[in-house]
């Protein structure tokens, strides 16, 4: 069975309320977080004090998106959690404050609760550490630095109880640095036994795509994301292309995710056939925007052409929505990636 996903944030189906009565509605749902400057002028009180009721928000929200992940349809049971649940977690300056007992029982509480409940109803469920995360770089410190935000994520994984298995949790990452994919392998084997089975490498628009992707497939998952693929290369990968053995490869026999946005509404009047949708050229040409533009996630699917031509994924992989309204796009692309399946 399939699965589609959302990233991180809950949206309320009725967007159409007042703003603040949406903000009051959704933030039961969301992660909070602070600011590095907020906290450092801060006594040491404070600082715990809002630590303490970020976390304890956090725990809530996070176990309540899930509840309302589990009341989707099957298909839509797939998240992606935000990795700002434990702010400056692993900060100099104040990851003390997590070695304090009433603090670290809301973490483990809140985080045992939620990996049981979402192996309970078999949730897929992964995290995405920022763009920061430079595993591959050239310089020891910021390896040094991106290897403790990568086991931050490693740590969360561990007490939600994943990452006793090969990809039972997906923690993504793309190549960036100026090592490519050596720096990528140098850098497995340095991470814990949790991180190792959860890190999965995905393509990105710019410096390392597919290709750079595949010299991993011994070491570990790649996450094909097929709109980064056609902003960087121009084509529309086929379901049918080689490199798709490859990818599926490198999964070891686990159903494998791939990401899916598309760019902006700013395109809808480009028309309705493939061929106007695919041709980059076309597109560049037509509107009068460079490549970059085409990069910006965005709100809903608006996009029919490449919903029919993402749904002839979902027979080998699930799916990772990335778009502005979250929770909404994905449902819109599940209604109709299955009236295209249904059809078939």
């Amino acid at each position: 069975m399939y699965k589609i996903g959302f990233a991180c944030k809950y949206k309320h189906p009725n967007q159409t309320l007042p703003k603040k009565e949406i903000e009051e509605i959704e933030r039961s749902y969301n992660s909070k977080t602070t600011t590095l400057r907020w906290m450092s002028n801060q006594t040491k009180d404070i600082q715990y004090e809002k630590l303490h009721m970020i976390v304890s928000h956090n725990m809530k929200s996070l176990n309540k998106l899930l509840n309302y992940v589990i009341t989707l349809p099957k298909n839509l049971q797939m998240l992606r959690i935000s990795s700002d649940l434990l702010p400056f977690y692993d900060h100099k300056d104040f990851k003390h404050f997590y070695e304090e007992k009433e603090l670290l029982d809301i973490i483990i509480s809140g985080l045992k609760e939620f990996g049981d409940k979402s192996r309970k109803h078999n949730v897929k469920v992964s995290m995405h550490p920022a763009q920061y995360c430079v595993l591959a770089s050239d310089k020891p410190h910021v390896i040094e630095n991106s290897i403790g935000d990568f086991e931050y994520h490693a740590d969360l994984i561990r007490m939600m109880g994943y990452g006793k298995e090969f990809q039972d949790f997906k923690c993504n990452v793309h190549i960036s640095g100026a090592l490519g994919a050596q720096g990528i392998i140098d850098v497995i084997p340095k991470l814990s036994k949790e991180a190792q089975n959860s890190i999965t490498i995905e393509n990105n628009e710019k410096k390392y795509g597919l290709d750079s992707c595949l010299e991993l497939i011994d070491h570990c998952p790649i996450v094909l994301d097929i709109h980064h693929h056609w902003c960087r290369e121009g084509e529309r990968i086929s379901v049918n292309d080689p490199r798709i053995d490859l990818i599926l490869k490198s999964w070891r026999s686990k159903r494998p995710t791939m990401h899916y946005s598309q760019s902006r509404e700013y395109f809808e009047d480009l028309g309705q056939s493939r061929e106007e949708h695919f041709d980059m050229n076309k597109i560049l040409t037509f509107k009068g925007v460079n490549k970059k533009d085409t990069y910006a996630h965005s709100d809903m699917m608006w996009n029919n052409p490449c919903n029919d031509y993402a749904a002839e994924f979902l027979d080998k992989f699930d799916i990772m929505i990335e778009a502005k309204h979250k929770n909404l796009a994905s449902i819109d692309f599940y209604e109709k990636a299955k009236k295209i399946i249904d059809s078939k």
